[in-house]
């Protein structure tokens, strides 16, 4: 199957329900797991299924994205052929923020028609999951179908492999007012097509809400998630950081804890998930959070239920108590307690 697919990674989704983690970064570059993006996952499956041209089509704030996946060099896509590409909106539509995937494949059809491959793979960047999207494909040429859809418990997880030409009729209906999905067109396209669904039968998340985001983040602490959704087999990459170890002082205590290197632990940790380069200060208590790259928690301060962004400052003696249904989201760069509020 090497190399008859090119990958599509929708990253133009945006929910006002992750604004708290989307203000200054797309969807696709969230966070995830103590090291990782969400795109990460859609990146590295492409890569494990010998898929060797992957286009990501993002719609806002796509800077920090740029700069995670760079050349492609840590997925192996920084080739002479094929590779990496990304594809910046077109800013010339005022219905923009309506607009399908598909409305933005067609500014970018030079790609379609320039690409060897006969075959497409689609995919959102917000699902976290580890599939063979070999088997996939070969089930769609056994089935003879014109679209497979990738399922979990028959809820779609947006997942499409069809043929690039049977893609570009679809593009092609996209007008300048018409925003619709690939499920709008199977249901409406001009000839009737022939699909199936394809039952996928690992881990997977969508990861739409901020209670999504923490409820997932926190199962990768159950060993059966952890190993099947980071197999050896089929590794997920990342874009490569060096860390020193991470350095637990004396009075340190960490129960159930991803901890990612470069951390330095002061305090107890327990049930929570860590990113690089966090330090947790003496007294500390921090309890089923997730606290991101270079955040600081201070000396005594109790942290429940938080999620805490990229370079925050929670400043001594603070407490924040959340709860798994609307867990308490510091935003990105804010220092929380008394120089906030003086």
């Amino acid at each position: 199957m090497k190399n008859v697919m090119i990958g599509l990674i929708d990253a133009t989704t945006s929910f006002g329900d992750l604004k708290e983690l989307t203000m200054m970064r797309s969807l696709a570059a969230v966070p995830f797991g103590g090291r990782y993006r969400l795109i990460d996952f859609a990146l590295s499956n492409m890569v494990n299924s010998g898929i060797e041209s992957v286009a990501v089509f993002p719609k806002y704030h796509y800077r920090s994205l740029m700069d995670h996946l760079g050349s492609g060099k840590d997925w192996d896509l920084n080739r002479k052929r094929d590779g990496l590409f990304f594809f910046p909106p077109p800013f010339n539509s005022h219905n923009d923020h309506l607009a399908s995937v598909l409305h933005y494949f067609k500014y970018h059809k030079d790609y379609f028609y320039k690409s060897s491959q006969e075959y497409a793979a689609i995919v959102k960047s917000n699902t976290i999951c580890n599939i063979d999207f070999k088997e996939v494909f070969r089930q769609h040429v056994d089935a003879g179908v014109d679209i497979t859809e990738v399922c979990k418990n028959g809820e779609s997880l947006e997942m499409y492999i069809l043929k690039k030409s049977l893609l570009l009729e679809f593009i092609n209906l996209q007008s300048e007012n018409s925003h619709f999905t690939i499920s709008d067109i199977v249901e409406n396209f001009p000839k009737k097509l022939t699909y199936q669904s394809y039952e996928y039968d690992g881990y997977a998340a969508t990861i739409n809400s901020i209670t999504d985001y923490y409820k997932h983040s926190l199962e990768l602490l159950e060993p059966e998630i952890m190993m099947h959704l980071f197999s050896p087999e089929r590794p997920i990459f990342t874009k490569v950081k060096d860390e020193p170890p991470t350095r637990y002082c004396k009075d340190a205590c960490v129960k159930n804890a991803m901890i990612a290197n470069g951390c330095i632990i002061e305090g107890h940790v327990e049930n929570s998930i860590l990113f690089r380069g966090v330090k947790v200060g003496k007294g500390a208590v921090v309890k089923n959070s997730i606290i991101m790259q270079k955040s600081n928690i201070g000396d005594g301060a109790v942290l429940d239920t938080v999620i805490i962004d990229k370079d925050v400052m929670i400043e001594s003696g603070v407490k924040l108590i959340g709860n798994k249904e609307a867990p308490i989201v510091i935003p990105k760069g804010r220092i929380q307690g008394a120089l906030m509020n003086s």
